[in-house]
């Protein structure tokens, strides 16, 4: 086994958060120090120093464990400063030169889920951009645009589509969940935190959502059912994500195109488009 340099503890150095934040994500990812160390292959008594704070990584030795642990590249660059380094990933805006052709593909695929809805979604569940068949279905719901642009706000606050939402509980512990499975994977999103406590604060959403169910068999796919008046419907979705990103807006893009659950909502989203 080689053994990746660590350079002995001394008042200079960073305090041990980069111990704490590898004990996290070793524990989340529920492997032993043992395992990790052979994963990574790293010295276990190396991992074992860091850890407690004996010893501080070397740069290498933290890519090495992020690798190992499948740390998105946020919480990498996090896991890099906290051991005394520059972050290694860039956060480039969508609207920048260098993404002209991730827009176009993003665009496209919007484009061909006509006339179903489809949209583009950042890791707070913020709606960056709607296909016309998202906005049409949206606007016929709420017989207005929405106000609201965040996913998880607009489908759980009593004000957006909640009323209309016929299974809002189920999807309501969808979404929660997945907001606890995403700050179990980035402790040091705080907006995620926020989020997760705004949607824990609506009315009537179960005491069981507050705590984090680890290890709950969940549905396979979740069926979205919308009704209005005499028309319903009925939706699932996907999410499409970039494959080995190396900047850290891309790595947290999402796509959620929303498909027909049965021929009826099918006929209705050809009529909206038709209109």
């Amino acid at each position: 086994m080689s053994t990746v340099a660590s350079r002995p503890s001394t008042a200079s150095t960073p305090d041990s958060r980069v111990g704490a934040l590898l004990r996290h994500w070793r524990a989340s990812r529920r492997l032993s120090q043992l395992a990790l160390s052979l994963e990574a292959d790293v010295s276990s008594r190396h991992l074992s120093y860091v850890e407690t704070g004996r010893s501080q990584p070397s740069r290498e030795m933290v890519l090495r464990l992020a690798d190992a642990l499948d740390i998105p590249l946020r919480e990498r660059n996090a896991l890099l400063v906290a051991a005394g380094y520059a972050p290694k990933y860039f956060e480039t805006g969508l609207g920048a030169p260098e993404m002209t052709q991730i827009r176009s593909a993003i665009e496209l695929i919007l484009k061909h889920q006509e006339p179903y809805p489809a949209f583009l979604l950042d890791r707070h569940w913020n709606i960056l951009i709607a296909n016309q068949a998202a906005q049409r279905c949206t606007r016929f719901l709420l017989g207005a645009d929405p106000s609201e642009a965040n996913m998880v706000r607009l489908i759980l606050d009593p004000n957006g589509l909640r009323p209309l939402l016929v299974n809002w509980e189920e999807t309501a512990q969808d979404l929660i969940r997945h907001l606890h499975e995403q700050i179990a994977a980035s402790p040091s999103d705080d907006r995620a935190k926020t989020l997760l406590a705004e949607a824990l604060a609506y009315p009537d959403v179960p005491e069981r959502l507050r705590a984090r169910e680890i290890g709950t068999p969940t549905t396979p796919l979740l069926t979205t059912l919308f009704r209005k008046g005499d028309v319903e419907l009925r939706f699932f979705s996907t999410l499409t994500t970039f494959g080995t990103p190396h900047d850290v807006a891309l790595e947290e893009l999402r796509i959620e195109c929303s498909f027909p659950a049965d021929d009826s909502t099918a006929a209705n989203c050809r009529a909206l488009f038709a209109s």
